[in-house]
């Protein structure tokens, strides 16, 4: 069954290529007798019209959750991921620190990552990958992320790393989730993927087969990263340019707690203004900042009205408090003894225009990022 949606954001996909009597699955290799029935299939490359990550929208490969490793075999390979490793480990001080790879295979890397220096673990779906890791002497549970409330073997982990297995999988956002809720809050990870800026570049054409089922560039990669909780700290092309390597860290959740103290004290700072004058004040500014402050210093029953130069405006109430609206003529009409100016950006020249046309004698008050400035000129 084809897709027709994006799966990272939801978008309507567009078809760039379409390739007929195609391998089936890059680990599907008859043998003789099954030569005989074995039938190729049609291959078609989108792009969502929306992230722009390029993808198939055919189903995934039957072992999509099993990791099939070659580049174990390659001694190059090997000697690359030793000093990767080494070197990844002493920059984020991960030595005795807990690690764990997502889909581990039968430990090729896993293994490099426990020698660096780290408490490695792993999570692999294939019996035999799993019972082979534990043979020897790795902590590696049969396991598959299937929902981001998934809670992993041994959690929290200090770092993750997923090495060219992500763009098998159908759900990228449920794991990059599920990871994020099993690090601690200062968690990094490395993911690793074909790098698809090199593919285009030089055209690679035969690049495509079922196995993969996302290519990312650069940007795709960190956007879907970004829009599941990453911050992306490092994105770089490794091994001959064929993979790109980015390093992310679990994005923290904002503090912004301070806030409540700063409105007590513009809180304050205004009831203290309103009391010294007996209650006869108005606000200058019917915009969505004088509405809030209003709200949140519940201040309404000692505001005369709100004076704002939008005809729009005007002969209506402020929402949720309904102070009325009305014209600078009210100034002049029904004077008051002071007023706080919340005009943002343009406070400052709703005050000389105050002083000038109205009434040089007002108290005058603008609502600064700081607190309450009362204008004595």
């Amino acid at each position: 069954m084809s897709i027709d949606r994006c799966r990272v954001c939801g978008n309507k996909l567009e078809l760039l290529l379409s390739y007929e009597n195609m391998p089936k699955a890059a680990q599907h290799m008859p043998n003789m007798l099954e030569r005989l029935a074995e039938r190729g299939v049609d291959l078609e490359v989108h792009q969502c019209k929306g992230c722009g990550l390029a993808q198939l929208n055919n189903e995934p490969v039957p072992y999509y959750k099993e990791v099939i490793r070659a580049a174990a075999f390659s001694e190059e390979m090997r000697s690359f991921r030793i000093k990767q490793f080494e070197n990844f480990v002493n920059k984020y001080s991960l030595q005795d620190k807990k690690v764990i790879e997502i889909g581990c295979g039968k430990g090729e890397f896993l293994s490099l990552m426990k020698d660096a220096g780290t408490n490695a673990y792993g999570i692999e779906y294939a019996d035999d990958s799993v019972n082979l890791c534990n043979d020897n002497g790795l902590e590696v549970s049969k396991f598959y992320i299937d929902s981001e409330d998934d809670i992993l073997p041994a959690a929290p982990y200090d770092c993750f790393f997923i090495m060219n297995f992500f763009e098998h999988l159908p759900d990228p956002n449920t794991t990059l989730r599920a990871l994020h809720t099993n690090l601690a809050d200062d968690g990094i990870g490395i993911i690793e993927v074909p790098n698809f800026d090199m593919i285009i570049k030089k055209k690679l054409f035969s690049e495509f087969i079922g196995d993969h089922l996302f290519y990312f560039t650069k940007e795709t990669l960190c956007n879907t990263l970004a829009k599941n909780g990453f911050e992306v700290l490092e994105c770089s092309e490794i091994w001959y340019d064929y993979i790109i390597s980015v390093v992310v860290r679990k994005r923290e959740k904002l503090d912004i707690t301070n806030f409540y103290d700063h409105q007590v004290k513009i809180k304050k700072e205004i009831e203290d203004f309103i009391n010294h004058h007996a209650g006869f004040v108005a606000i200058y500014g019917a915009g969505h900042q004088s509405f809030a402050v209003i709200s949140m210093t519940k201040i309404a029953n000692k505001i005369k009205y709100v004076v704002d130069d939008a005809p729009f405006k005007q002969g209506k109430y402020t929402p949720a408090t309904h102070i009325p609206i009305v014209s600078n003529k009210h100034l002049k009409n029904d004077p008051v003894d002071a007023i706080i100016v919340m005009a943002a950006s343009y406070s400052d020249e709703v005050a000389r225009k105050i002083k000038q046309n109205f009434n040089e004698d007002i108290s005058i008050a603008i609502l600064r990022d700081f607190g309450l400035e009362e204008i004595n000129e």
